[in-house]
């Protein structure tokens, strides 16, 4: 992991991502003032589920992977690339992480905690509220496509056919 100070060589990259577009650069270069600009090495860890952090993540540059641990074995959930953010629910909740994110090749991140982002929010609540509006954006597209997920995985495990075949033959019919 290293940090980097001179955020100024990042503006214009901040500017091309989703959550920075609604903001002017004045609001962008407050924004990351508050923040901190890291890069990761590939296979390196950023969020170690089941860990307490309020950080929130926003893709500059590279690939992270979220995986969950299940039965000893490392599940692939989602890749997450360039604009897209993940650890939103830390910016409302103390909760513990609920997966790992590993940088799936050399990555920049910016991150934020939540006690600077609700600074921002507070003295900017102009571009706050469009940040946050972004933030609900991204879960919302996100908890779209868990539930097409498990719908898909609902339809491949049972068919309504065998439910109502199942039911007829527990009826006697």
């Amino acid at each position: 992991m290293q940090r980097f100070t001179d955020k100024k060589s990042y503006s214009s990259e901040l500017r091309s991502l989703l959550l920075f577009r609604p903001l002017n650069d004045d609001e962008i270069a407050k924004f990351a003032d508050r923040s901190e600009i890291i890069a990761y090495k590939e296979n390196e860890k950023i969020v170690v589920e089941g860990e307490v952090d309020p950080s929130f993540f926003v893709v500059i540059r590279g690939m992270v992977n979220v995986t969950v641990e299940q039965k000893g074995n490392d599940v692939f959930i989602s890749a997450i690339g360039p604009g897209d953010v993940f650890g939103e629910a830390a910016m409302f909740m103390k909760v513990k992480r609920t997966a790992d994110v590993i940088a799936a090749q050399d990555t920049v991140l910016l991150r934020i905690q939540r006690p600077e982002l609700m600074g921002f929010i507070k003295d900017y609540p102009r571009a706050g509220n469009k940040i946050l509006m972004l933030i609900i954006y991204s879960l919302l597209r996100k908890l779209r496509a868990a539930n097409q997920e498990l719908a898909f995985e609902r339809r491949a495990d049972i068919h309504q056919d065998d439910v109502d075949a199942l039911v007829a033959q527990l009826a006697g019919s």
